[in-house]
């Protein structure tokens, strides 16, 4: 059975002491709330994963995740944070290829597979993040380009290996513009991707969790959790919220 899991993404928001607040929060919620066998992922900012983590002490159904990591093991690289650094903080997940920083800071798909590899090294769960832009839809390639960035990133793994990654499928269109792929598109996507491991490694893509992320709420979360190939969410701005993030949870 593959695991179901609810990540938020804090992105680059929260102070550290809104930060402790919103996880003090979302313990106590979650506690008293939540019922089965949903992980629960906090990927906060850097500079909190530490403290939030001491937080949580052996809580075993929340961990916090990395927003990314370095493709360097250590050196001068100013800014950057390797996935040793992660490892020795006890940080078990870790987004990698999220739309913004391939956007943004021009990360592709060699530069990610590097990037899964170090993760893997150390023994962290890579989210793999992959979509598409509006234009791409609109063109109808979407599923060419999905494809290719999954091919790019994770075809040089092993089976075994393949088991330990996460793929969120991300619509770029769907993130922090209000929209939302329906049900039928976001199961319709997972699909695709699943369809597509199994083309390289068979029936070990029934066993990779795929998320879905983009504008995911509380009052849509529950119609794309019941999807079939979708496995929980990569929650962004919903995630800032307890009560929002919680109501997430507990739809899957």
């Amino acid at each position: 059975m593959r695991n179901k899991i609810v990540a938020g993404n804090w992105k680059m928001n929260k102070t550290l002491e809104e930060a402790q607040a919103l996880t003090s929060e979302l313990i106590g919620m979650i506690a008293d709330e939540v019922k089965g066998n949903v992980k629960v992922v906090l990927c906060t900012p850097f500079p909190y994963l530490h403290p939030v983590n001491q937080q949580l002490g052996s809580n075993k159904r929340i961990s916090v995740g990395a927003q990314n990591c370095s493709e360097h093991d250590a050196g001068a690289y100013t800014g950057e944070t390797s996935v040793s650094m992660l490892k020795s903080m006890n940080v078990p997940y870790v987004i990698i290829g999220h739309s913004e920083r391939r956007q943004y800071f021009g990360e592709d798909g060699k530069l990610l597979a590097t990037k899964v590899d170090k993760a893997l090294a150390a023994l962290l769960t890579p989210i793999f993040c992959c979509g598409e832009p509006l234009e791409i839809r609109e063109k109808g390639t979407h599923e060419q380009l999905v494809k290719q960035q999954v091919e790019e990133s994770l075809f040089h793994l092993s089976a075994e290996a393949l088991k330990k990654v996460v793929i969120a499928y991300e619509p770029v269109w769907a993130i922090g513009t209000g929209k939302t792929a329906t049900s039928q598109q976001a199961q319709d996507m997972h699909a695709v991707i699943r369809k597509h491991l199994a083309s390289k490694y068979g029936a070990v893509a029934e066993e990779i969790s795929i998320l879905y992320g983009g504008s995911v709420k509380a009052d849509n979360a529950k119609e794309l959790f019941a999807c079939a190939d979708v496995d929980g969410g990569l929650v962004g701005g919903a995630s800032l919220k307890s009560r929002e993030f919680v109501e997430i949870v507990k739809a899957i």
